[in-house]
C-alpha cells in the first residue's frame, strides 16, 4: 500500500496482493462527520477537514506543510480483508499488541486507519486504541477491498457499494467501542481515482494519503526500512506503516529506532489531525 501519485490516480508501490496496505483543498473545521451515517465526529470535537474540490469531490491530502516547523505524522493501517477471519482462527495475527505498547511507551502521537473487519475481529484491541488520547483511530474501510480496478490483485468495490462500504466501517469501528471515529479515510491500496471520489463526496471524509513509503510490508530487514524512513522524512510528512503483525513483522523494531532519531533531529510526532489543522487557513 505504499503509492506514487500521478495525478487524481494513486497506485501503491509495493504489491498491494498483501491485505495489509492501506491535490489537497484548503481546510475547514467541521463537526459533521460522515453526513448521516453512525459515523459522525461529535460536534464538540470538530476535528480539521479539507474543503471538496468542485462539485463536492472528495479531498485528498498527503502532507502537511513543509515551513511549519518540524512535525511527521506516524499512520498505521490495521488492515483485515472481509474473507480473512478463517485465517485469524487459525492463528495468524493481523494485530500487533507490542507495536501499540511501544507507542505508548515512547509516548508517540499516532493516527490509526482500521478496517471494520479489523475491528470486528479486535473490538477490545480498537476499543482501547480509539479511547487513548495519544491516538486517532481513521477509516480504511470496511473490506480492504479496492475502490478502483487494476489494484495490485485487490478484490474491488463497485462503484454504487463504495459508500457503504466506507459507512459499514464506521459503524463497525463505533460497535467495537471507537467514541470518536475521526472524519479521514484512507484508501484501500492507496489506489483512487475520479469515480471514487465522486462516490464519496458527500460523507464529510478527507482522504488521507502520504509522502513518505515506509516499506515496512512484508519486511524482513528493520535496518532497511529504517533508512527509508529517515531518508524520506521532510516536515509535514505523512509515513505510512502497518499494525499487523504477519503482514509487517518488523514494524515494532523499526518504531523504537526511528522515533529516538528523529527527535534527536528535532522532529515533534503529531497525528494527521494537527498536520491538516495546519494546512491553509480555516473557517
Amino acid at each position: 500500500m505504499f503509492t506514487l501519485v500521478r495525478h487524481v490516480t494513486t497506485l501503491c508501490a509495493l504489491g498491494a496482493a498483501l491485505a495489509a496496505c492501506g491535490t489537497a483543498g484548503a481546510p475547514h473545521t467541521t463537526g459533521r462527520g460522515p453526513a448521516g451515517s453512525a459515523a459522525s465526529a461529535p460536534s464538540s470535537s470538530q476535528p480539521p477537514t479539507l474543503t471538496p474540490g468542485p462539485g463536492g469531490l472528495t479531498p485528498v491530502f498527503m502532507n502537511g506543510p513543509r515551513t511549519r516547523g518540524k512535525t511527521v505524522a506516524l499512520t498505521f493501517d490495521a488492515d483485515m480483508t472481509a474473507d480473512q477471519g478463517k485465517r485469524a482462527a487459525a492463528g495468524e495475527h493481523f494485530d500487533n499488541p507490542d507495536l501499540i505498547a511501544t507507542l505508548r511507551d515512547l509516548k508517540v502521537p499516532a493516527t490509526v486507519f482500521m478496517t471494520g473487519r479489523w475491528a470486528e475481529q479486535y473490538p477490545a484491541q480498537a476499543r482501547s486504541i480509539g479511547s487513548d488520547p495519544l491516538f486517532e483511530v481513521a477509516n480504511h474501510s470496511y473490506s480492504h477491498y479496492a475502490f478502483t480496478a487494476d489494484c495490485y490483485g485487490l478484490p474491488t468495490v463497485s462503484a454504487d457499494r463504495m459508500r457503504a462500504d466506507v459507512e459499514q466501517a464506521y459503524a463497525s469501528l463505533r460497535k467495537a467501542g471507537v467514541p470518536h471515529p475521526m472524519p479521514y479515510f484512507r484508501f484501500p491500496g492507496g489506489c483512487y481515482d475520479q469515480q471514487s471520489l465522486r462516490a464519496l463526496s458527500g460523507l464529510g471524509v478527507t482522504a488521507v494519503q502520504w509522502d513518505v513509503v515506509s516499506g515496512d510490508a512484508f519486511a524482513t530487514d528493520a535496518d532497511a526500512v529504517v533508512k527509508q524512513v529517515l531518508d524520506g522524512v521532510q516536515p509535514g510528512s505523512v509515513v505510512v506503516m502497518h499494525c499487523t503483525r504477519s503482514a509487517a513483522p518488523t514494524t515494532e523494531r523499526v518504531v523504537r529506532t526511528i522515533v529516538p532519531e528523529l527527535r534527536k533531529r528535532g522532529f515533534r510526532f503529531v497525528k494527521v489531525s494537527t498536520l491538516i489543522s495546519q494546512t491553509g487557513s480555516h473557517r
